[in-house]
């Protein structure tokens, strides 16, 4: 089941044509991953192991504008977990009709701080990420 974080569309959100800018449609995700990590995932204690939980692709697809007065969620979830790797599933909807306004997968790795390549993804580390969400594809 996805997390859904709720965001009200404010007049700071839009842009000259009165809709969404498409760059707030990824501060919607960020801000929704954050709060999916909340309770779940210590990130101070990963920076002090020395790791770094960093995106490296974002694909993302806009079905629909969205205006001013709007209520969204975006649902976010765990859809893939490798070695080194994983990505997130997110989509924005109209929180009154469900329709899909857009959608994103966000690929991430776990990048140690030391050598600054891409780690392993073990152990505790492992375990907090799969709480995220129940990936289809765990390797």
């Amino acid at each position: 089941m996805p997390h859904v974080h709720t965001i009200k569309v404010r007049g700071f959100h839009l842009d000259l044509y009165g809709h969404v800018n498409n760059a707030r449609y990824l501060e919607f995700l960020e801000e929704a991953r954050w709060e999916l990590f909340e309770g779940k995932i210590d990130l101070d204690e990963w920076r002090r192991s020395g790791l770094t939980l960093t995106v490296v692709r974002i694909t993302i697809n806009y079905r629909r504008e969205v205006r001013l007065g709007e209520t969204l969620e975006v649902r976010s979830t765990l859809s893939e977990l490798k070695s080194r790797s994983g990505t997130f599933r997110q989509e924005i909807v109209f929180a009154e009709s469900g329709e899909i306004a857009a959608d994103a997968d966000v690929t991430f790795v776990i990048v140690d701080a030391r050598t600054a390549r891409a780690a392993v993804i073990r152990g505790d580390f492992r375990e907090s990420l799969l709480s995220l969400g129940n990936p289809a594809d765990i390797q």
